[in-house]
């Protein structure tokens, strides 16, 4: 009778990344996540693969991802910034420096200038990421509002009665 459809039947590889953990990092716990990993992965990438930066692009793409994933909406253009600082933190170990500070200022910096495309490769990744979900979590506010609207519209309702769906947050002024 519905002119409603069946719902899909979930495909498998979206039931396996529904098994995957879902923590929402605050805007600081997503940039020491990244600043803290990419600096074990770099540790771990120059003893077991002599400091490669191909593996830890890759590594730094992954955790870049995972990132923009893990953060809360709140906190969504935090990723984004956390990322770059990760990324730098996390070669530390692969820069080559001269023991002195200014030595390992100057390798860190050449490093970060050779390797400058998987730095941009998982900002924009990144970028990407935190842009989807927040497109998708505004639409899905546009649509509460509508089905609300709707509701509004369809319900006769006395002078004293209103429909709500949640308290509205406070404006800030200043």
């Amino acid at each position: 009778m519905g002119g409603g459809k069946a719902p899909r039947p979930a495909s498998p590889i979206v039931l396996a990344l529904r098994r995957f953990p879902d923590p929402r990092l605050t805007g600081l716990g997503s940039g020491l996540f990244c600043t803290a990993t990419m600096f074990a992965l770099g540790c771990l990438d120059a003893l077991l693969f002599d400091g490669s930066v191909t593996v830890y692009g890759v590594l730094f793409l992954l955790v870049s991802t995972l990132t923009a994933m893990w953060v809360r909406r709140a906190d969504l253009v935090s990723a984004p910034v956390a990322v770059p600082i990760g990324f730098a933190v996390g070669i530390l170990p692969m820069a080559d420096g001269s023991g002195a500070f200014g030595g390992q200022v100057m390798g860190l910096v050449t490093a970060l200038a050779m390797h400058a495309g998987w730095l941009y490769g998982g900002t924009l990744v990144a970028g990407l990421v935190v842009t989807v979900r927040g497109i998708r979590h505004m639409a899905r506010r546009a649509a509460r509002r509508r089905a609300l609207a709707q509701a509004r519209a369809g319900s006769p309702r006395t002078a004293g009665q209103q429909v709500t769906s949640a308290p509205r947050p406070r404006r800030r002024t200043a």
